[in-house]
């Protein structure tokens, strides 16, 4: 007998468990069988389950009379109620809707807002709010994800910004997830990175999985045997003297990708305190540029990472949506501050 799965179908949660039949089975009715296998289940459960649909056998519907053979396989949904860490309680937020109908939603994610609800932080987060602005409906769940990322089709790191695209309905989620499955979402970013890339323009290729010294971290592994694949490419916009502004858009969606990236060709993003961003990387000895360099860390306390734009194809009509955001305050302050920087030292070499 398989481990239970955990699943949510039309807002009801099911525990998904398949059993294989011995070959040495003796027939027998499938609502005593399975009545002797499962612990607290009751026959007469057994027998509602098998009436609703909610057992197969070799992938088809039986009736409750049907007498196992020797090699079926039994596919059970049995019924469960939600335990209360599994629940995302709703709570009022002011959510920046850029775009929404029935089927889908563009959310602007403020830096320094969690997408969804996890270990230690069960409320405050984007989705406690989605949940809260959607009260009658039952937004549904990626196959594979937990219970308390209802909507959730894809995320962004807590001190990114940016747009989120969240599905309303089942055919949402699906016809999103297939999406982004094949690449063919469009999610351009916008960077400031420590240097200037080399080439200005290009493509980073390189498996991302965990840091072998430090779980919290993701790291880029060269031989590939490692990780999962990764692809990101990369244009700069401006350059800033020691700084660059950054365009990248994502192949793929590894945690922390651009991140990583960015830190694998020694380019980290400025202030990025996971990935060696928080220290001066390029520059000058002198005090008061390291003054500098400070007081912008204090203008942008994060690190400089907005997701600017996002396309898809609308899950219901097919049509093209594409949305686009400003860059956050924060960001815009620094960058205007480390233009002014470069026309200042540009202007003493003339």
């Amino acid at each position: 007998m398989s481990e239970p799965e955990l699943i949510k179908i039309n807002g009801k949660l099911f525990e998904r468990i398949v059993i294989k039949v011995d070959p040495n089975q003796t027939t027998i009715r499938i609502d005593k069988f399975l009545f002797d296998k499962l612990e607290n289940v009751s026959r007469s459960k057994i027998q509602s389950g098998i009436n609703d649909q909610l057992v197969l056998v070799n992938e088809k519907e039986i009736k409750s009379n049907y007498k196992i053979r020797p090699n079926d396989s039994i596919e059970l949904m049995i019924p469960r109620a939600p335990r209360e860490e599994e629940w995302c309680a709703g709570e009022e937020m002011d959510l920046d809707i850029r775009y929404e109908d029935e089927d889908v939603m563009v959310l602007y994610k403020k830096p320094g807002l969690v997408v969804h609800p996890g270990k230690g932080n069960r409320t405050g987060t984007l989705v406690n709010g989605l949940v809260h602005y959607l009260s009658n409906s039952e937004l549904p769940v990626m196959p594979g994800n937990d219970l308390d990322r209802p909507g959730i089709v894809h995320r962004i790191d807590k001190n990114t910004s940016g747009l989120l695209v969240v599905a309303k309905t089942e055919l949402a989620m699906s016809k999103l997830a297939k999406q982004f499955f094949d690449h063919s979402i469009e999610r351009e970013y916008v960077a400031l990175v420590w240097g200037t890339p080399d080439p200005e323009k290009g493509t980073i290729t390189g498996n991302i999985g965990r840091h072998p010294k430090d779980r919290l971290r993701r790291f880029v592994f060269e031989d590939g045997d490692e990780g999962k694949h990764a692809v990101t490419h990369y244009e700069v916009e401006e350059s800033y003297y020691y700084v660059s502004l950054v365009k990248c858009k994502l192949e793929t969606g590894r945690t922390h990708q651009i991140r990583v990236h960015m830190a694998h060709i020694g380019c980290p993003l400025f202030n990025d305190e996971k990935y060696g961003g928080d220290k001066i990387r390029k520059g000058t000895v002198f005090s008061k540029y390291k003054q500098f360099v400070n007081n912008n860390f204090n203008v942008c306390q994060r690190h400089a990472l907005h997701a600017r734009s996002l396309g898809f194809s609308h899950p219901r009509t097919n049509e093209k949506v594409f949305i686009e955001a400003e860059i956050p305050q924060d960001m815009q302050d620094v960058i205007k501050r480390w233009k002014e920087y470069a026309t200042t030292q540009r202007s003493k070499k003339i």
